[in-house]
């Protein structure tokens, strides 16, 4: 499959209307979604792999990996209405996804790789570590994605947790307005994916 053609997929991906502000449920636009996805199958980090979707949303990580040849996924989300919603994308896809509702803390399985798109920390700073922290512990290989403005902190902690970062990819990741204080229709942020590999001891 091409890089167009699974962006083609995951647009069919259903989102929920109602979404949090305080847990920051912005989709990942299925064009991103694609070239990250890409890129980690490019690296040999997803085809016959064990693949893990941290704050797994609608499953977009999670359904394109498992479309991408991974052995097993697991979509991790604590929102009850998220995994509703990505449990019946990956019907609708023909894909076979484990999905958990947990915090993403909770989730101790060894996997080959972590995809996520965690909270960016606009509305609760560093909202993203735990995702961090999690990556790094669990799986062998981590691709997260960051404001791009958190990109020394995001660096400075995986390398504490004893990771080791070999790529960074950036995107303009755009925003809708859904909720009240959005002031424009469409916002655009400079966003950073960083593939980190877990430095063996």
């Amino acid at each position: 499959m091409k890089k167009k053609k699974l962006a083609m997929e995951l647009e069919k991906l259903d989102v929920p209307e109602v979404r949090s502000a305080l847990l920051e449920q912005y989709p990942t636009p299925p064009e991103i979604a694609a070239d990250l996805l890409f890129f980690a199958y490019s690296m040999g980090d997803v085809g016959g792999k064990i693949v893990c979707d941290l704050g797994c949303g609608n499953g977009i990580f999670a359904i394109g990996a498992a479309i991408l040849g991974a052995d097993a996924v697991y979509g991790i989300d604590i929102s009850k209405t998220m995994l509703k919603t990505a449990e019946k994308n990956a019907e609708k896809m023909g894909v076979d996804v484990e999905f958990r509702l947990a915090d993403v803390k909770s989730f101790n399985k060894h996997c080959d790789t972590a995809i996520q798109n965690p909270p960016f920390g606009a509305q609760n700073r560093h909202a993203d570590l735990p995702f961090i922290e999690k990556a790094v512990e669990i799986a062998d290989v981590s691709y997260s994605m960051h404001m791009k403005k958190t990109r020394e902190f995001v660096l400075r902690s995986m390398k504490n947790l004893g990771g080791r970062v070999t790529h960074e990819l950036e995107y303009e990741f755009p925003i809708k307005r859904i909720f009240d204080f959005h002031r424009k229709d469409v916002e655009f942020f400079e966003v950073i994916a960083i593939r980190t590999e877990k430095v063996r001891k």
